[in-house]
């Protein structure tokens, strides 16, 4: 096998990966991903001991150990476009020999664990909810890019997702399930399919000074949206890419999201930090269970 080019497998002058700044022996099997860089610390604080810190552009990482568990947890930023660079740099840190650039020939499986925050579309998922997401459909583009393999059940969500009547596309959805065992080890209030959209504002139907193409009642027609037993459940800018890329690179992924708006209500959280709290820690008790 060949080695990946300098062009295509980016290293710093230290021998780290490009945008994360990190070193192989610097991650943990479970990785916990976030949006907001200042999210990290207030995982990490949990940790009985941490063991790494590193911090380059908007992507901070912490790992350290739970109990007897190593875990990571690593900022994001916003949307699909960092969860590309997150997903493929850490598999890249796992799964390929940084020094002679050619992929391992037994790849290892990372647990990658989203933890962030959302808005609901169904009136009945009240602000403060914990949402776990068994479904991503992808109004983005990213997984366009990839040859990927939906399974069946994949196909027939974004295929009927496609032909429901209220929301218009401009990029045909894609659609790829939570990994099973980490959906059940998840144990919050509510399993849904979320709704990964490529922006704040007018792909999640917000309109301020800019029209959106998605009305109030377009949206409000999404609780009619059911598949598999659930219902669209919330809008965020991540957790599709997420399952797909993890699909894609043989690791396992599941999207947990605390609710902090509700958009067919207008209503919004009034302590948004200490609902995003109560996600962390639920999430490190299902993980340390």
């Amino acid at each position: 096998m060949q080695p990946i080019p300098d062009s295509e497998l980016v290293l710093n002058a230290d021998g780290s990966i490009y945008h994360l700044g990190l070193q192989p022996a610097q991650i943990a099997d479970t990785i916990l991903t976030v949006g907001d860089p200042s999210r990290v610390a207030r995982i990490s604080k949990y940790f009985d001991a941490i063991e790494h810190q590193v911090s380059r552009r908007e992507f901070v990482t912490h790992t350290g150990r739970l109990g007897a568990l190593q875990l990571t947890v690593i900022s994001t930023g916003i949307g699909t476009d960092n969860i590309d660079i997150v997903v493929n740099e850490l598999d890249a840190l796992a799964n390929i020999d940084l020094n002679t650039r050619i992929p391992r020939t037994s790849p290892r499986a990372l647990r990658i664990i989203r933890v962030g925050t959302s808005g609901a579309v169904w009136r009945e998922a009240e602000v403060g909810t914990l949402v776990t997401s068994a479904y991503g459909v992808g109004l983005d583009n990213l997984m366009h890019f990839y040859h990927t393999e939906p399974d069946r059940q994949e196909r027939m969500l974004a295929e009927q997702f496609t032909a429901f009547p209220a929301i218009p596309l401009p990029t045909p959805p894609y659609a790829f399930a939570a990994n099973a065992t980490l959906l059940e080890q998840m144990t919050l209030d509510l399993q849904g399919i979320t709704l990964t959209a490529p922006g704040f504002y007018a792909p999640q139907g917000r309109q301020l000074r800019g029209r959106t193409r998605l009305t109030p009642e377009l949206l409000a027609q999404l609780s009619d949206f059911q598949f598999d037993g659930r219902r669209i459940t919330n809008f965020e800018m991540e957790t599709a890419a997420l399952y797909g890329m993890a699909r894609l690179l043989g690791h396992q992924a599941v999207s947990c999201n605390v609710i902090l708006a509700n958009r067919l209500k207008g209503q919004f959280s009034g302590d948004p930090a200490k609902a995003v709290e109560q996600l962390i820690q639920r999430v490190l008790e299902c993980i340390n269970i």
